[in-house]
């Protein structure tokens, strides 16, 4: 099984539909593929969360989400307020290995990389499964800072980047935008390896599943 963990430089930059994208690209390449969202937050049981969209969006993938607390704040914040126990790194760690009968386990985590998804962060669950990770950055203005520091956070750490991924390239892109895509890899040295175009979450699962290899570098893929 090859794991991968994905984060953003913040929250709404586009991990769920990344998240999806990846689902997609690898079972275009006959891969069978798991999801799991350790910590779902903001949605009520029996509501549709994150990976209920990744089905819509790539098709048939395993899922697993582990807590879900109602209101939409920090994983850890959210299951104190709701007197729920916070997820543990060890937990967490054992329910992604038990997702051995994919080749590709895709595990996303919840709001910014250091963003606490229980007693942990995406970094310090990394670091248990020695996965790399990928980091979801915004197009516009600000993305050069948030992404350098992300990428920073994971190197101190001793985790590997797989690659950077724009999540919503906007149809008409302003000059910032064209500029961070090319910057983006000066300052964090890490490649910007798939662009995803703004509203394809809204997509409807043929048009997305077609689409979504393309929006990676060729080359690259999320199971190497």
């Amino acid at each position: 099984m090859t794991l991968l963990l994905i984060t953003g430089t913040s929250t709404d930059v586009g991990k769920t539909v990344v998240t999806a994208a990846l689902a997609a690209s690898a079972r275009a390449a006959g891969l069978s593929v798991a999801v799991c969202k350790p910590a779902q937050t903001g949605i009520a049981p029996g509501e549709p969360g994150d990976l209920a969209e990744v089905e819509r969006l790539a098709g048939p993938v395993k899922t697993l989400e582990l807590a879900r607390y109602p209101e939409p704040l920090a994983p850890d914040t959210a299951a104190l307020r709701c007197g729920q126990p916070l997820l543990t790194l060890k937990e967490t760690a054992a329910a992604v290995r038990a997702l051995d009968g994919a080749d590709l386990t895709l595990v996303e985590g919840a709001g910014g990389l250091l963003v606490r998804v229980g007693e942990f962060t995406l970094v310090d669950l990394a670091r248990e499964l020695d996965a790399p990770v990928v980091v979801v950055a915004a197009a516009g203005l600000g993305t050069l800072n948030h992404s350098e520091l992300t990428v920073r956070a994971l190197e101190s750490a001793g985790v590997r980047c797989a690659g950077l991924v724009i999540g919503a390239w906007p149809a008409e892109p302003d000059l910032a935008a064209e500029c961070n895509r090319t910057d983006l890899p000066r300052v964090t040295g890490v490649d910007v390896v798939g662009v995803v175009p703004a509203g394809a979450g809204g997509w409807d699962q043929d048009r997305f599943v077609a689409a979504a290899p393309g929006w990676f570098v060729p080359g690259w893929s999320a199971h190497r």
